[in-house]
């Protein structure tokens, strides 16, 4: 139902930072539990933040150095990327859900088309 474009990855050093957005269309991101994956070259997507109307989720890796947010008049969300670090290196999703089991990315419908990000070190 809803259609993701990402934009804002890079390349940046060790102790950077980044900032990923997302816009979608076809859908009031406001009615999506919303949330951010990444997958690096032969490993399974991994779960990065998720924002429900009434929780935000990180994984451990991220905890204290990533923050997601929503700009609902504009149907856009973001990834905040602080003191990021060479295993931060991976393929950035943003993905959208009514109902998604929130931790695994098999039960994600709608999905961007992912934006690299690259941590030298």
């Amino acid at each position: 139902q809803v259609h993701l474009v990402e934009s804002g990855g890079g390349l940046v050093q060790a102790g950077g930072s980044l900032r990923l957005s997302c816009v979608a269309s076809g859908g009031a991101l406001s009615s999506y539990t919303v949330g951010w994956f990444r997958q690096a070259p032969g490993k399974e997507r991994e779960f990065v933040s998720a924002e429900t109307r009434s929780a935000v989720y990180y994984g451990d890796s991220v905890k204290g150095r990533f923050t997601i947010s929503r700009d609902n008049a504009k149907n856009t969300i973001y990834l905040q990327m602080n003191s990021l670090k060479p295993e931060d290196t991976a393929l950035y999703y943003c993905a959208a859900d009514i109902g998604p089991v929130i931790f695994d990315y098999r039960s994600w419908v709608s999905w961007g088309q992912g934006t690299q990000v690259t941590v030298s070190s």
